[in-house]
């Protein structure tokens, strides 16, 4: 069943990103990625990196997501016309993305993903029935990652005091 549901969750992702890429209207574009991103934290859950599922939830669909579907609405120019895309890359656009492709493909077919060690890590955590990846994270957070965690929080708050100052109007 997990790997029906894999499937169907990689055909939504694969789908709706590529709808999002070639969509004229930008709020059906961002529909788009809204499934594409949704689909993505069922990936997550299906692997059981909880963390990464819900992290995915909050910032991207809850946050960044939400900017860019009102800052679509806001920016709405008539009754029912919405700002358009107009490409004009779209030959070495393509070309870029099918090398980029078959470099992915040419890296997936040479590496062994059974040894990898965060590989052999999930093994031992799925035939001990752990359920949650949240706990380790936490403790990691707090204890050895205590400094880069803190130093990030700081910096984040400078970033947004200068957004804040910037936005601010000049007298």
């Amino acid at each position: 069943m997990a790997l029906i549901l894999f499937y169907v969750f990689a055909f939504l992702i694969l789908g709706s990103a590529l709808l999002l890429v070639f969509m004229k209207n930008l709020l059906h574009a961002a529909f788009m990625l809204l499934i594409t991103l949704l689909s993505l934290a069922a990936v997550y859950v299906l692997l059981m990196a909880d963390f990464l599922a819900v992290t995915q939830l909050m910032v991207y669909v809850g946050g960044v997501l939400v900017l860019i579907l009102f800052g679509i609405m806001l920016s709405n120019r008539g009754d029912n016309l919405f700002i358009r895309s107009e490409t004009n890359n779209g030959v070495p656009g393509g070309l870029i993305a099918f090398m980029l492709f078959g470099g992915l493909v040419y890296v997936i077919a040479r590496v062994h993903f059974t040894q990898l060690p965060w590989m052999k890590q999930a093994d031992t955590l799925v035939s001990t029935g752990a359920k949650s990846t949240l706990h380790g994270i936490g403790i990691n957070l707090m204890s050895n990652f205590a400094l880069p965690f803190e130093v990030a929080s700081f910096i984040l708050l400078i970033a947004l005091m200068g957004a804040a100052f910037i936005s601010s109007p000049s007298k």
